[in-house]
């Protein structure tokens, strides 16, 4: 047997680049329109019940899918948004409430936050974002970590559902997973809707 072949952070690496490409192709090829399918899904799956709910969404960088119009119109019903914001290398995701239209900042990775000023606030649903996903809940992220860690003390604190976004072709078959990965409750593409450990699965 070849050296890392069944060692899942080396696994992770060459998905890694592989779903980078398939997100990529997708972003070029519907990204505005992707968006808004994203935004009518979220609003047709949760809004009845968001009134003062606290919606954790993240500013889009590079190919991910745009949730910027899901964060308008959960704005625009009675719900209070928030943005993450790095707080350590090794620390979990702490959130500060964001309203459209209010100033963000430069920071590590090229993410937009919000002002330090803006008041820390703790979400009732996180949309998080990916590079690949499977059918249990398995998520791929970037490698650092920190939705993993913020999912994990979210999670130890009673709270928090974990809605992967992305589009449809990050898809996988399997995820490889070791020690410490959080998976999704719910993953949200523009075209369906998946709900691990359950039949639904809505085109």
């Amino acid at each position: 047997m070849a050296a890392g072949q069944d060692n899942p952070f080396h696994a992770k690496s060459a998905l890694r680049t592989k779903l980078r490409t398939r997100r990529a192709r997708a972003s070029a090829a519907r990204a505005a329109e992707a968006g808004a399918a994203l935004a009518t899904r979220f609003i047709d799956r949760f809004g009845a019940g968001m009134d003062g709910k606290v919606v954790a969404a993240y500013w889009p960088m590079r190919d991910e899918i745009d949730v910027r119009p899901l964060v308008g119109l959960v704005s625009s019903r009675s719900a209070i948004c928030a943005l993450p914001v790095m707080s350590g290398k090794a620390d979990p995701l702490i959130f500060r409430r964001w309203r459209p239209g209010d100033e963000l900042v430069d920071a590590s990775f090229g993410v937009k936050e919000p002002l330090a000023s803006a008041p820390p606030i703790a979400p009732d649903i996180v949309i998080v974002p990916l590079l690949g996903f499977d059918a249990a809940g398995n998520r791929l992220g970037y490698g650092g970590g920190y939705y993993d860690r913020t999912l994990a003390s979210l999670r130890a604190a009673g709270r928090a559902l974990a809605v992967g976004v992305g589009y449809d072709e990050q898809e996988t078959d399997r995820i490889p997973v070791h020690a410490g990965d959080m998976p999704l409750d719910m993953i949200l593409t523009d075209r369906r809707t998946i709900v691990p450990g359950k039949t639904e699965r809505t085109d």
